[in-house]
Formats: structure tokens, sequence, C-alpha cells
């Protein structure tokens, strides 16, 4: 533990030096769960797309060649590999910064967070379902699992993508339990990934019964 307070001092030192700001651990901390909230919000439209006959329409047809070739399943692998990464680098920064006394005991029991305990176990429960997501999908885990349990654990993801969007949403940047600035900058990039993703999911849903219609 020591020798990773030690790192991550270091880095933090390194971005205060190169961006002459006076950024703490909370900061930094904030930055990697708002980028992992971008990453999972790619992840999670990447994969409602990627479970629907998608290149049949003629929307899809219409894209340019090189597009249509694009690797989709490799990104959304790859944003949920990084999304696993930047919610870490989230909860380590958070754990380095020493005043609100964050502990790696609160990943196990978050509802004994010091600071608003509700809103760090909807990110707990982002986080843990990303974790069982990525561990699922791994083909040596996969094959051994039926199709209809695997996609009922990746459907049960989509909900727990939610809740890390809400977590972000709702939690307080700085730890003072202010209630939730709408229009704070920083909100506003949260509302938008969830507004995107609850959109996304409805009109999967309802892809879902004009193929069972027909």
């Amino acid at each position: 533990m020591p020798l990773l307070a030690n790192r991550l001092s270091s880095f933090t030192q390194i971005v205060k030096t190169f961006f002459m700001f006076n950024i703490s651990y909370l900061d930094v901390s904030g930055s990697m769960g708002l980028i992992a909230s971008g990453a999972l919000t790619l992840n999670i439209i990447v994969g409602i797309l990627l479970s629907t006959g998608f290149k049949k329409t003629s929307y899809w047809k219409k894209l340019p060649y090189q597009l249509q070739q694009y690797p989709l399943i490799q990104f959304h692998q790859l944003t949920a590999y990084a999304g696993l990464l930047f919610t870490a680098l989230h909860i380590l920064f958070l754990i380095a910064y020493k005043e609100e006394n964050f502990t790696f005991y609160h990943l196990l029991k978050p509802l004994k967070a010091p600071k608003q305990a509700n809103i760090v176990l909807f990110g707990a429960i982002g986080f843990y379902g990303l974790i069982l997501t990525i561990i699922t999908s791994q083909k040596i885990i996969k094959r051994k699992l039926s199709f209809r349990t695997w996609k009922n654990i990746h459907l049960i993801a989509y909900v727990t993508g939610l809740f890390f969007l809400l977590h972000g949403l709702l939690m307080d940047p700085l730890l003072k339990d202010r209630p939730t600035d709408w229009l704070d900058a920083e909100k506003f990039f949260s509302e938008a990934c969830l507004g995107i993703v609850l959109i996304a999911i409805l009109l999967r849903i309802r892809y879902q019964f004009k193929s069972t219609n027909n």
C-alpha cells in the first residue's frame, strides 16, 4: 500500500507540473470517473447495436464501405477494458485522497462509506457488474456457459451500467454532501451519457417488439 500511494503521488505531481494547476487526488479521481462513464456509454451502445441485425438495415448499407468494415466487436471489448481501467483508477485516486478516509473496505461494504453511502453503492454495483461482464466474456468462461445464461448476464450488465452512470450523476465531486448541480459541466456530461443509454435501451426494446411481432 505505501508503494501504491507513492506511485500515485508521483503521478499526481507530474500532472500538477505539466498543467500548472493545483490538482488533487480527488480532482484526478473525478476525471477518471468521467472517462470511465464515457467508455461505458460507448460500450453499452455498441453492445446494443451488436445484439440486433443492424447489418441488414438500409441505414448500415448506406454507410461508407470502410466504416462498415470497422471491427465493432473489438471496439466493444476495448471500451469495456477502458471502462474497467479508468474505474479502477477512479477508485485508487479516491482512496489516495486521505481527507475523506475512503478505503478498499468500502468497495466490499459501500454502505459504510464515509460520504454519500447510498450513491457509493450505485458505483460499486456498476463496478462489480462490469467485472462480471468482462470475466464471462472470456472465451474459456463463455464456452462453459449456455448462450441463455451468458445473454442474461449481459442484459444485467446494462442495468449495472445505469447504476454506474447514476453514481457519477448524483455523487458530489467535492464530497461535501451538496445537492446535485444539474447545470454543472461535469454533471451535464453524466446526464448526456445517462440519457443516451436510456434512449438506446428503449430503442432496443422497441426493436425486440417489432422483431417478435413480425
